[in-house]
C-alpha cells in the first residue's frame, strides 16, 4: 500500500490535510515533524507534506527537518509554515512581512501559474485562504514563483525537478475553492499515486495484525454501545472470536434509559457481553470536582480500574481494546499540537495500566472511515449511523460540579430534545445532537411566582470528520417545541438556550 507521510509543525488544519488525502484513496499518516531520517526511510512513503504551524522559520529555535530529507528523491509538498520552511532551508530567505505587506488572513483571490503541475487544469484565478504574517523575500535557487496575490508576489513556488512545491494559503480548507484539486495533483501527478487505500483492505490487513499480535491470549473490549467501540468489537470478534470479552461499564452518566438499551442491543450477539454497574463509584469519585479536564482524568483512570478488576474476574487477560479514533488523539494533544481536552481514552489515562498493551485497533481512522469499516463488517446500519456520545457521557454535558439531580434534569431535558427531534424527522439530519446542563442560573416565571432555576443549553452539529462542524439550522417551530416541553416537564430548568458556535472556534462537547 502506497503511503504520504504529512510532518506537523502544530498548526491548526494539519489533520484536514490527511483527510484530503484518504478522501483521494491515498492512506497516510501524520508524524512529528522532528521523525528520525531512517524512520522516514523505513516509512517508504511516495511522498512528504510539511504541515503549518504557529513559528516563524527564522527563529533559533524554529522547528526544522533532518536537511538529509532533501536528499531522499522523495516529492515535497509545504504548506504555508512547510513552504516557508522549504524555502528556508533551500538556500531562500523568509522575513516578517512589514506595514501589512505581504500579511494575509482569510479569503485571498489568488493567481496560478497553469504550467505548474499543482495547477494543472485549473483556472488560472480562484480564492483561496491564506493565514500568515511571514513573507518568502527570497525563493531559493531552481525554484520560480507560480502564484501570487495582489498583496504577496511569492504565494506559491515550485521545483519541477526535484518534485518540491510550496504554497502559502491552505489547500486542506474548503475556503480554498480548488484546494482539493491542488492535492490530487500533487498526489497523482507528482508522486504517482494509485488509489489503492481502502476500507476492506484496511479490515484484511487489521484482522491479520490482531491476529498476529493476540495469538491466544485473551482480550477486554470497553464498549460503549456507539459507533466506535461497535466496530471495535466486530472486528476483535472476527480477528480471535471466543478470546473476546465486550465489557460495558454503566457509569451513572449515561442518557435515559441507555444502559437498558445498550444491553439489549448486544445481547443477541456472540460477545461474551458483560455489564458492570458502577455509579455509585464514579458518582463519588466525581464529588465536588467542576474543573473539565479533572473530570475527564477522573471518568478514564476510573474505567481503567473497572476493567482491571474486570479481567482479574475473568482470569489471563493480557490486552485492553478501545475504540480510540482520530480525533481523540488528535485533540488530546500530539507532537507540536494543543491539548484541546484530554480525551478520557487517550489523554485521560491513568499513568499506570494493569494490562500487557493497550490496542486501538481503529487510532488511525476519522469517523467517517469508522462507518466505512462498519460496513465492510456487516454491521446493521442503526449501530453504523448511531449518534455519537462520548465516554464520559453526562460528565461533561453538566458544566460545573455533577450531582444527581443535576443528571436527572439533564437526562429529562435532553430525552426531550431527542424525542422531538425524531418527531420532526430530523433525526438523520445531524450528525450529533444533545442538550447540556450550564451552571448558570437566572431568574423567572413560573405561574404567578418567581423562578431561580438553571438554563439548558441545545446543541445540534453536522459533520462528516468531527474534526471541523457547521451547527446546524432547525426550524423555530421544532426550537419552540422543545422548549415548551422542558421548561413545562422537567422541575429546575426555566430557560433554554440554542448553540449557534461551530467548530472551531469551539468543540462539538462543551467541556
Amino acid at each position: 500500500m502506497q503511503r504520504v507521510l504529512i510532518l506537523d509543525f502544530g498548526g491548526q488544519y494539519n489533520q484536514l490535510i490527511a483527510r484530503r488525502v484518504r478522501e483521494n484513496s491515498v492512506y497516510c499518516e501524520v508524524r512529528p515533524y522532528d521523525m528520525p531520517l531512517e524512520e522516514i526511510r523505513r516509512f517508504a512513503p511516495i511522498g512528504i507534506i510539511f504541515t503549518g504551524g504557529p513559528n516563524s522559520v527564522y527563529l533559533p529555535d524554529a522547528p526544522k527537518v533532518d536537511p538529509g530529507l532533501f536528499e531522499l528523491g522523495i516529492p515535497i509538498l509545504g504548506i504555508c509554515y512547510g513552504c516557508q520552511l522549504l524555502a528556508q532551508m533551500l538556500g531562500g530567505r523568509v522575513t516578517a512581512a512589514q506595514d501589512d505587506t505581504a500579511r494575509e488572513y482569510g479569503k485571498t483571490e489568488t493567481v496560478f501559474d497553469p504550467d505548474c503541475t499543482l495547477f494543472r487544469g485549473l483556472p488560472e484565478r480562484s480564492v483561496t485562504w491564506m493565514s500568515h504574517g511571514d513573507y518568502m523575500a527570497a525563493v531559493p535557487e531552481g525554484f520560480r514563483l507560480v502564484a501570487h496575490s495582489a498583496a504577496c508576489p511569492t504565494v506559491g513556488i515550485c521545483d519541477e525537478r526535484r518534485k518540491f512545491y510550496g504554497l502559502q494559503f491552505h489547500p486542506e480548507v474548503r475556503h480554498s475553492v480548488y484546494g482539493g484539486e491542488m492535492l490530487h495533483n500533487f498526489l497523482y501527478a507528482v508522486c504517482g499515486a494509485v488509489g489503492d487505500w481502502t476500507m476492506a483492505d484496511y479490515k484484511q490487513k487489521t484482522v491479520a495484525a490482531l491476529r498476529e499480535k493476540i495469538g491466544d491470549g485473551r482480550v477486554l473490549l470497553a464498549l460503549s454501545g456507539g459507533v466506535d467501540s461497535s466496530v471495535a468489537a466486530a472486528l476483535l470478534a472476527e480477528a480471535v472470536g471466543s478470546q473476546l470479552s465486550c465489557v460495558f461499564v454503566d457509569h451513572g452518566l449515561m442518557r435515559l434509559n441507555e444502559g437498558d438499551e445498550v444491553e439489549a442491543a448486544f445481547a443477541r450477539w456472540d460477545l461474551n457481553f458483560i455489564r458492570v454497574n458502577a455509579q455509585e463509584r464514579f458518582l463519588q469519585r466525581l464529588a465536588g470536582v467542576t474543573e473539565p479536564e479533572e473530570k475527564r482524568k477522573i471518568i478514564g483512570e476510573e474505567f481503567i480500574r473497572v476493567f482491571e478488576q474486570v479481567g482479574r474476574e475473568i482470569g489471563s487477560v493480557e490486552y485492553l481494546v478501545q475504540g480510540t479514533i482520530y480525533p481523540d488523539v488528535i485533540e488530546s494533544g500530539k507532537g507540536e499540537a494543543a491539548v484541546i481536552k484530554s480525551h478520557h481514552n487517550v489523554g485521560g489515562l491513568p499513568d499506570y495500566v494493569d494490562f500487557k498493551e493497550i490496542i486501538e485497533p481503529l487510532r488511525l481512522l476519522f469517523k467517517d472511515e469508522v462507518r466505512q469499516l462498519g460496513r465492510e463488517l456487516g454491521l446493521p446500519e442503526y449501530l453504523v449511523m448511531r449518534q455519537p456520545f462520548p465516554g464520559p457521557g453526562l460528565g461533561i454535558r453538566v458544566i460545573g460540579e455533577i450531582t444527581r439531580e443535576k443528571l436527572e434534569m439533564l437526562r429529562q431535558a435532553d430525552a426531550i430534545f431527542r424525542e422531538e427531534i425524531a418527531r420532526a424527522g430530523l433525526d438523520q439530519s445531524s450528525s450529533q445532537y444533545f442538550a447540556a446542563l450550564s451552571n448558570m442560573r437566572s431568574v423567572g416565571v413560573m405561574g404567578d411566582g418567581r423562578s431561580y432555576d438553571y438554563a439548558v443549553v441545545l446543541r445540534s452539529v453536522q459533520t462528516s470528520d468531527f474534526m471541523t462542524a457547521d451547527w446546524t439550522r432547525l426550524p423555530y417551530e421544532l426550537l419552540d417545541a422543545v422548549s415548551v416541553r422542558i421548561v413545562n416537564e422537567v422541575r429546575g430548568i426555566n430557560r433554554v438556550l440554542y448553540d449557534i458556535t461551530s467548530k472551531p472556534p469551539a468543540t462539538v462537547e462543551f467541556e
